[in-house]
C-alpha cells in the first residue's frame, strides 16, 4: 500500500472480518465516502468511493487483482495507485492509507484536493 504524510488522523473503520473476502464495501469517515477492498492476497486498500467519470459507487463494483470496476460505464482504476486504466475515466481517484492492526481496519483520508473530478 501506498505511503502518505503520517501526520494524518487514522480512523478505525471496521473489523477485517467485516469485509467481503475478497471484493468492496462502502465506508463514512467523517462525511468522506470510501471504498475499503481486500484483494484475493488479502492485502487492504482504501479509495474514493466515487468514479471520476460518473459520481457513482465504486465499491458496487467488480474487483480484478488490483482493479476497481465502476458498475455503469466501465472504467477500471488500480486501488494501488489511484489511475484510471482506461476510458471513460481519465481523472484518477484519491487513495487512502490503511493499517490493519489485529482485527481492526483503520483509514487515514488523504488531503480533499487529492480528489479530482472530470
Amino acid at each position: 500500500m501506498s505511503e502518505v504524510s503520517t501526520d494524518r488522523e487514522f480512523v478505525r473503520v471496521c473489523a477485517l472480518d467485516e469485509l467481503p473476502t475478497v471484493g468492496a464495501a462502502a465506508a463514512d469517515i467523517h462525511g468522506r465516502i470510501v471504498a475499503i477492498v481486500r484483494t484475493e492476497d488479502g492485502e487492504v486498500h482504501a479509495v474514493d468511493d466515487t468514479c471520476s467519470h460518473a459520481n457513482v459507487s465504486l465499491s458496487e463494483g467488480e474487483l480484478d487483482g488490483c482493479t476497481l470496476e465502476c458498475w455503469l460505464h466501465g472504467s477500471r482504476f488500480d486501488i494501488r495507485t489511484g489511475d484510471p486504466s482506461g476510458p471513460p475515466a481519465t481523472a484518477p481517484i484519491a487513495v487512502h492509507t490503511v493499517k490493519v492492526e489485529g482485527d481492526d481496519v483503520y483509514v487515514a483520508l488523504a488531503a480533499p484536493d487529492q480528489t479530482q473530478q472530470n
